[in-house]
């Protein structure tokens, strides 16, 4: 008989859900994909930032980007994320850019709980080379691309509340890490 991973989920404290959980991270990390997984044991609603911002601007964020640039992204990107934070409490995956912004991500960190799921390189290489809509990697090496951003990146990512790793392994593996993160985290 094997047993339901989910019924062996840690407690988490109600108060956890007071606020929504954001997940930041690179490109690949499975913010994503995680995020809904875990908006689903959580009992909360998800809501994917990058969706959100091109439901509001009616174009994809590669379009964004190629028409007005990035700055302009991260703007749009900023209201959408402050509109999501001021709304009931949820489980927010945002865009791997997204806390880099100094406004952004006080905010994030300021009205949430935020979460940053680091990975390797080579994990995010292979999660990344699954889809080709993203802009930073146009016409360029994924690795070379990643290594970059994470040798920027990382040090502000690593002001998160929790870091959980998001390794090659299955995203249950991760998603159960993060519960058990919260079920010690001290509001």
């Amino acid at each position: 008989m094997t047993r339901n991973p989910k019924s062996l989920d840690p407690a988490i404290a109600p108060s956890i859900r007071e606020r929504s959980i954001v997940l930041v991270g690179l490109m690949g990390s499975g913010k994503s994909t995680i995020g809904r997984r875990l908006a689903q044991r959580l009992k909360m609603p998800f809501a994917d930032a990058d969706d959100e911002i091109e439901h509001a601007a009616g174009m994809t964020i590669s379009d964004i980007f190629a028409r007005f640039g990035e700055a302009h992204f991260r703007d749009g990107e900023r209201r959408v994320i402050a509109r999501l934070l001021a709304g009931r409490p949820h489980v927010l995956a945002t865009g791997g850019g997204a806390f880099i912004n100094d406004e952004t991500r006080a905010l994030i960190l300021k009205d949430s709980l935020c979460i940053w799921l680091d990975a390797d390189i080579s994990t995010l290489v292979e999660r990344v080379g699954r889809r080709s809509h993203r802009p930073l990697l146009k016409d360029r090496d994924p690795g070379e691309v990643l290594r970059e951003l994470a040798a920027v990146r990382n040090p502000i990512y690593a002001e998160a509340h929790i870091r959980v790793s998001s390794a090659s392994n299955p995203h249950e593996h991760t998603v159960r890490a993060i519960l058990e993160a919260l079920a010690t985290w001290k509001v």
